[in-house]
């Protein structure tokens, strides 16, 4: 991977400037030393509105390909992720990827073998693991401080109506656009890095509240590695929606994370760390979600390439979330339990 020097520029191209791809346009505005060079899709005005009037609106194929472009964002659907972040590391570029880094495990590792064959630098956005009483939690856990998790259980109950379905199609497919893979990824994902591997899992899907193919209500248990057990709930089906909750029960006490706030917190004798003040829930309403998170994802993605070294959420850290997600849906279909790969 080149490392870029401290006074260097570097040039981001988005492709699929839509709702996700103007939240990366306004996030890079609060980044230093960066440029929004090109971007595919969207609107002229808008993007020009959030900072880059000298942006250049192309073709994907020409965004990955523009010469002064370092790192290229997929803020395409997800069903997409994949072949573009494939297409990025081919032409040398280094990619921030939306989540998830793929719908498939087979899909994530082909990115992670192509990266490092390629000494590329790609992430996936998982803005949520650097909100501050997320990240106090995280080093509370691995300090030993919080004991060991016994259960944890996150629940992503929101509302999705028949609009917001039809404005996009690929929703409404498998597995890009199911209730556990478009909604609930951020919290398994969280579950995951702050509890450690996942063995096994079960799960049972359906389609609860809509008229399409895609799951929108799933329901799985875990057993993790330490030995601990789990729970995720996902579903776009719950009027009207509730902030996503995480809930670590441990051999200390109760700690019950929302969005951007400490729900609970019982752990006798250790401190509630600060809350973030600027996170909102998109329970009801997807673009109620603000840009503080990926503008911390954007410094921590330029960091590790100014300072020559992976990124937080890199590849390979993204497949595993990925291959969680994969065993979920994979237990869904056979009604079995299965093994998550390591």
């Amino acid at each position: 991977m080149r490392q870029h020097t401290m006074a260097e520029s570097i040039g981001v191209g988005i492709v699929g400037a839509g709702s996700i791809g103007t939240t990366h346009a306004r996030a890079l505005q609060q980044v230093a030393a960066t440029t929004l060079v090109a971007y595919s899709g969207g609107n002229p005005e808008v993007i020009s509105g959030c900072g880059w009037p000298a942006a250049r609106q192309c073709s994907a194929d020409e965004v990955i390909d523009h010469p002064d472009v370092d790192v290229v964002a997929i803020c395409t659907p997800s069903q997409t992720h994949a072949s573009l972040t494939l297409a990025a590391i081919a032409a040398g570029k280094n990619a921030v990827v939306e989540k998830p880094l793929a719908t498939t495990a087979a899909d994530a590792d082909r990115i992670v073998a192509a990266a490092r064959e390629h000494g590329v630098l790609v992430a996936m956005v998982a803005q949520r693991r650097f909100e501050p009483e997320v990240a106090a939690v995280k080093q509370l856990l691995d300090s030993g401080e919080l004991g060991e998790i016994r259960l944890a259980v996150t629940q992503v109950h929101w509302s999705r109506d028949d609009d917001y379905y039809h404005a996009a199609p690929w929703r409404t497919t498998m597995p890009a656009g199911g209730s556990l893979m478009n909604q609930g990824v951020h919290n398994a994902d969280l579950l995951r890095w702050l509890c450690g591997p996942v063995e096994t899992v079960t799960a049972q899907q359906a389609t609860l509240g809509h008229d399409m193919p895609a799951e929108d209500t799933t329901v799985a248990t875990l057993r993790l590695a330490s030995g601990g057990l789990g729970l995720i709930s996902t579903s776009t089906a719950t009027p009207p929606g509730s902030p996503a909750t995480l809930t670590l029960h441990t051999s200390r006490g109760t700690v019950e994370l929302g969005q951007g706030e400490i729900l609970r917190w019982d752990v006798p004798g250790v401190p509630r760390p600060a809350s973030s003040a600027s996170v909102t829930s998109g329970s009801a309403d997807p673009a109620a979600i603000g840009i503080a998170g990926h503008v911390t994802m954007w410094q921590e993605v330029l960091a590790a390439l100014r300072e020559g070294r992976p990124c937080a959420i890199d590849a390979p850290e993204a497949a595993r979330t990925v291959q969680l997600l994969d065993a979920i849906y994979r237990a869904a279909d056979t009604g079995t339990q299965v093994e998550v790969s390591a």
